[in-house]
């Protein structure tokens, strides 16, 4: 895979947007549930005010918070806070305070003078149990009559044992004078050491209470305050959530835009890392050799070039949208989590093992298949292929029956193993959403004891829900790209493999220029042949001189070498011993472009690309004139059948020449070699297809027109080469004899075999 993702390089710079995208979509999502909590904790429980800390407090509520503070804390609180009253205030500033405060109208008020985060905190600190224990004394409910009747004892008996301590006797009317005392009068009438000695029990009283319920109990204290003021509590409350629901609106919107930006560059790289893939291993294919087309079958390279490369590209676009933001996900969500209850923190580690334990099953029984499936979609192919080119034999065999059991075998078996993949991976969204739901109702569960007992706060327990499913889901993405990264990974091993495959056919880093001296000149020295992992060679010792101006033939019983003997001259393969020269140069030092830019190849097979007729002829000369093509296709005695179409030159060409007869794709594939006007004519027993009377006249047009090419043709009928300057016979891949039709009948056994196969000794000798 990592040498598949070396050609991401190109993007780079898209990639590293989409990591920053990914990272901004993360913080979005993970400060959602920060949000839902805060509107359930604060806007909803709360009111709206969000800490203990008062914007505003009565002068005399103030005092009553100062009993119970230090004096250090009492100087902090004075400091960040500014008295307004009737006289300290001009007329206009006393009218605009007592519209937001109508309070002050009757008492003075202490404001709030600072925002900054770390002073509110540390406000709130000295401000909390202040403010606990005045709601509470101030509360009418029976519960704080309780405490304040205990308190009252409490100062009783501490005061009565002062006295003891002082040597007088207690006082029963000073007992039942306190009792009908307002508490607030009794603390200030009490000595500073007294206040301290209360404060110190209350504060042992306090010490277990949660952070959570000392945070409520003030914040009550606080709406109490600002409803005494005549503040709109309501309204306070409906302003912060709505504020808060347009801040999430505003985050989700974030979200969509990155999570939309991100899709549409991933889809971006992902495509062109497929284009890029692609046209490498075309070009790659476009070099190989035979031998390299025999170790890769045509249906095999098709399928790494569409299917494994399309999981490739799907891979790339996973990784790039899921890879990388989980881990975002992971860590923040578990980050958040702690930040919110850490109580809790083992029921994470829970959802993660379980996680991991589906994948892991998942992981170990789907791997295997995925290494068989692409093998199967490339015997799929190959099937596929066989039948639909072979479709006539078939038809002309009546084998039907048996080509479409063959097809459904192999149909079956790649169903079955897909069926085993799909279902297993149709397994893991219910258990993951198992593996949730457990979480949730466990999270509920224990969440709901932390509330009960007031260390947390409902909107807490919500977050934690909400960070713990994006943890859970951050692994399932993860999990999701770890079972479909072995299938890739298959995909990406094919291709590598075509990409890597070392060429047979190498050009030389240095190649010569050919010798216009000796323009068309072909040579073969002591060349001999042999296919790779073949155990007996080909060809033999050949030896011989085409020139220009001159005909070349070559005839042999079937598989003497002929074609494979003129193949090396394009450097379809390469010899193994000797040399051939064209144009005086060793062809293996020259470019492979060059050398075929010389050459004009008629395949033994007619060989046509869809298009047109005239798109056909210009194959090898794309700048051919009108007049060249027509010339070419009246020596190749195909202007008669072109000029009977409706269309003519524009006629279509479908897929293969599959619209055209054998005859008609054989004279077009001569006459696109003869549109190039190429120095070298090869023509591999191009004539098989014509009738005696067109190949009588395409050879006799063929010579008058190439008078300074040099012109190669392997034959199998005699009649095509008699009239040929030079023959040379082939017998098990040796030349068993040269020389004209008149000079072998004489002097080469074989060749009189061969022509007296074909022709009576009259026709012979009248030839």
């Amino acid at each position: 895979m990592l040498k598949i993702f070396k050609h991401l390089k190109n993007s780079s710079f898209i990639i590293f947007i989409i990591i920053l995208l990914l990272a901004g979509q993360a913080s979005c999502e993970l400060s959602l549930p920060t949000y839902t909590s805060n509107i359930i904790n604060i806007g909803i429980q709360q009111g709206g005010i969000e800490n203990s800390v008062p914007e505003v407090i009565r002068k005399s509520q103030m005092d009553k918070l100062f009993i119970f503070m230090s004096d250090k804390n009492k100087n902090t609180i004075l400091d960040n806070y500014k008295l307004l009253s009737k006289d300290s205030l001009s007329s206009d500033e006393f009218n605009k305070y007592k519209e937001s405060y109508p309070a002050l109208d009757k008492e003075d008020l202490y404001l709030l003078n600072t925002d900054k985060e770390n002073t509110l905190s540390k406000l709130e600190d000295i401000l909390g149990k202040p403010e606990l224990i005045l709601y509470g004394l101030q509360s009418d409910d029976e519960s704080s009559k309780m405490i304040q009747e205990q308190m009252k004892k409490n100062m009783t008996s501490n005061m009565a044992s002062q006295n003891m301590s002082q040597g007088n006797m207690p006082n029963s009317s000073m007992n039942t004078n306190l009792e009908n005392m307002d508490m607030f009068t009794i603390l200030e009438s009490m000595t500073k050491d007294q206040r301290d000695d209360m404060i110190k029990e209350i504060d042992k009283q306090l010490i277990d209470l949660p952070d959570a319920m000392i945070s409520q109990g003030a914040v009550s204290f606080v709406k109490n305050e600002y409803n005494e003021i005549g503040i709109d509590t309501g309204s306070l409350q409906t302003k912060y959530i709505l504020t808060t629901g347009a801040i999430m609106i505003g985050i989700t919107v974030l979200s969509v835009i990155a999570a939309i930006t991100v899709g549409f560059l991933a889809s971006k790289v992902g495509a062109s890392l497929g284009r890029t893939l692609r046209s490498k291993t075309f070009e790659k294919v476009m070099r190989f050799s035979s031998k390299e087309m025999t170790e890769f079958s045509t249906a095999s390279l098709i399928t790494r070039s569409t299917n494994d490369i399309q999981q490739i590209q799907q891979m790339t676009v996973m990784m790039l949208r899921m890879v990388f933001y989980a881990p975002f996900m992971a860590l923040g969500g578990i980050y958040k989590a702690l930040n919110t209850n850490t109580s809790m923190t083992w029921i994470i580690g829970v959802a993660v093992i379980g996680v991991v334990i589906i994948v892991g099953i998942l992981f170990s029984t789907v791997m295997p298949r995925f290494k068989l499936l692409q093998n199967l979609v490339d015997k799929l192919n190959l099937v596929t292929r066989e039948i639909l080119t072979g479709l006539p034999v078939i038809r002309a065999f009546s084998t039907e029956r048996f080509e479409e059991n063959r097809f459904d075998g192999v149909n079956k078996d790649l169903t079955k193993v897909n069926m085993f993949v799909n279902r297993m991976m149709s397994c893991m969204m219910p258990a993951m959403m198992l593996v949730m739901n457990v979480i949730s109702v466990l999270i509920v569960w224990v969440g709901a004891k932390n509330i009960d007992t007031g260390a947390m706060q409902v909107g807490d327990m919500m977050a934690f829900i909400q960070y713990t499913m994006q943890i859970v889901m951050s692994f399932l993405m993860i999990s999701m790209v770890s079972v479909m990264l072995p299938r890739a990974a298959v995909s990406a091993k094919r291709i590598n493999e075509v990409l890597d495959k070392d060429i047979v056919i190498k050009e030389d880093k240095n190649p010569k220029t050919f010798d216009n001296n000796k323009k068309g000149l072909v040579e073969f020295k002591n060349v001999s042949f042999k296919y790779p992992d073949a155990d007996e060679k080909i060809l033999h010792d050949i030896n011989f001189t085409a020139k220009p101006g001159e005909t070349t033939a070559f005839i042999g019983s079937t598989g003497s070498g002929k074609s494979t003997l003129i193949n090396l001259i394009p450097r379809f393969h390469d010899v193994t011993e000797g040399e051939i020269k064209v144009d005086g140069t060793d062809i293996k030092n020259v470019s492979l472009h060059d050398l075929r830019d010389k050459i004009g190849y008629v395949p033994q097979k007619g060989v046509l690309f869809s298009g047109t007729i005239d798109s056909n002829l210009r194959y090898g000369k794309k700048d051919a004139t009108e007049e060249e093509i027509i010339k070419a296709a009246r020596i190749a005695q195909s202007i008669d059948f072109i000029n009977d179409k409706e269309d003519k030159f524009d006629s279509e060409i479908s897929q293969g020449g599959s619209n055209v007869s054998g005859g008609q794709k054989q004279r077009l594939s001569i006459a696109r070699a003869i549109a190039k006007n190429p120095e070298v004519f090869i023509f591999d027993d191009s004539f098989s297809a014509l009738d005696f009377k067109t190949d009588a006249k395409l050879r006799k047009a063929l010579k008058t027109e190439t008078k300074e090419s040099t012109v190669l043709i392997v034959a199998q009928r005699i009649s095509t080469i008699l009239d040929a300057d030079q023959i040379v016979v082939l017998d098990e891949g040796r030349i068993v004899g040269i020389g004209t039709h008149k000079e072998l009948l004489k002097n080469c056994e074989i060749y009189k075999e061969i022509a007296l196969s074909q022709l009576s000794k009259e026709e012979l000798e009248n030839e």
